[in-house]
């Protein structure tokens, strides 16, 4: 068994995965609400309050039946805020010392990358890596609030970078629009809500999508068309507008992340597409790719909404699977790497 520690930013998440049946036992400690308060993730706050809530998450896995049976553990290495991702992989090393376990450091996105496969794997723990290569070669895009990435993994299990953004990722686009807004924080959630009574057809923004071959993503020209709309506008009338203003914004994001993945997804004999990441919460995303999958005649496979935030079990489960992790167990020298890429 593996005990997992995420702490990229601001969840506090302890997990411990099995392979014989999947995911055995998992917490989280959110900070969105504190947050809230300040519009965004403030780092100090962040590290606070990881320093107070790892010990009462390592208390209940303690009291866990799996706690006896973990073999190995694994932390978050990167990318994420040094200070947080500093306080699980130090969490991490007291145990893996003091239990005399080996341990790794796994990428945050490559989990993110791996987190699909969770619910596969949970359908039939036994015969999981017989049903893998049905599932290889896959896509997958990954969208949370600082990433937008398209990426293949093989049927070696080797991961490969497809396209990113060339400046702001899907999640900051709409965490940055509800901002303009005045609709609160966290953004994406909050422009989903009042969409859903608006028209996305009602204000036209620009997708951004370069010429046809192009896979990189941009959503700075979007954010920056919705700030002019809403100078050119009354606070009444802004006010009056925000279901369709949200709708429409948010549709921009949409259009944009499942045209750039069909386009991918006609470029390789793909055999199944993953979304994840926070963002991939999002219904309209998720019915977008469904159908972009369906178009393509291949398996879609998103990530299960309690593993596409930050969560310690996807961390415990790409150690597990990912085939650069899986062979890097090892002593106790966790090297904490807050800019590592996917």
């Amino acid at each position: 068994m593996i005990l997992a520690f995420e702490s990229s930013c601001d969840e506090s998440a302890v997990a411990i995965f099995d392979p014989a049946r999947g995911i055995a036992c998992e917490w989280i400690h959110s900070q969105v609400e504190l947050h809230s308060e300040h519009g965004g993730v403030v780092p100090d706050i962040a590290t606070r309050e990881h320093l107070r809530h790892f010990g009462p998450l390592l208390a209940k896995a303690m009291e866990s039946g799996a706690w006896g049976a973990v073999t190995r553990v694994a932390v978050t290495r990167g990318p994420g805020l040094a200070a947080c991702l500093a306080v699980g992989a130090a969490a991490a090393k007291a145990v893996a010392r003091a239990r005399r376990l080996p341990i790794v450091g796994v990428n945050h996105l490559r989990a993110h990358a791996w987190s699909p496969f969770i619910p596969v794997h949970a359908q039939s723990p036994g015969g999981f890596w017989e049903a893998l290569p049905a599932l290889l070669p896959h896509l997958g895009l990954i969208v949370s609030g600082g990433n937008t990435i398209l990426f293949s993994i093989g049927e070696d299990r080797r991961i490969q970078r497809i396209s990113g953004t060339r400046d702001d990722a899907a999640g900051e686009a709409l965490d940055k629009g509800a901002k303009l807004l005045g609709i609160g924080y966290p953004g994406g959630p909050a422009v989903e809500r009042l969409a859903a009574g608006g028209r996305p057809d009602a204000f036209d923004f620009p997708r951004g999508l370069g010429k046809r071959g192009d896979l990189d993503f941009s959503f700075s020209g979007l954010k920056t068309s919705l700030r002019y709309r809403v100078q050119a506008m009354s606070e009444a009338d802004v006010r009056g507008s925000l279901p369709d203003l949200c709708a429409s914004y948010q549709e921009a994001v949409i259009d944009a992340l499942a045209r750039k993945t069909t386009e991918a997804l006609a470029l390789g004999s793909y055999r199944s597409l993953g979304l994840s990441g926070g963002v991939a919460n999002n219904r309209g995303l998720r019915g977008a790719l469904e159908r972009a999958a369906r178009g393509a005649g291949t398996r879609f496979l998103p990530a299960e909404p309690r593993h596409t935030g930050d969560n310690a079990g996807m961390i415990a489960f790409a150690a597990w699977s990912d085939a650069e992790d899986a062979t890097r167990f090892q002593g106790s020298a966790i090297r904490v790497d807050p800019g590592a890429v996917l």
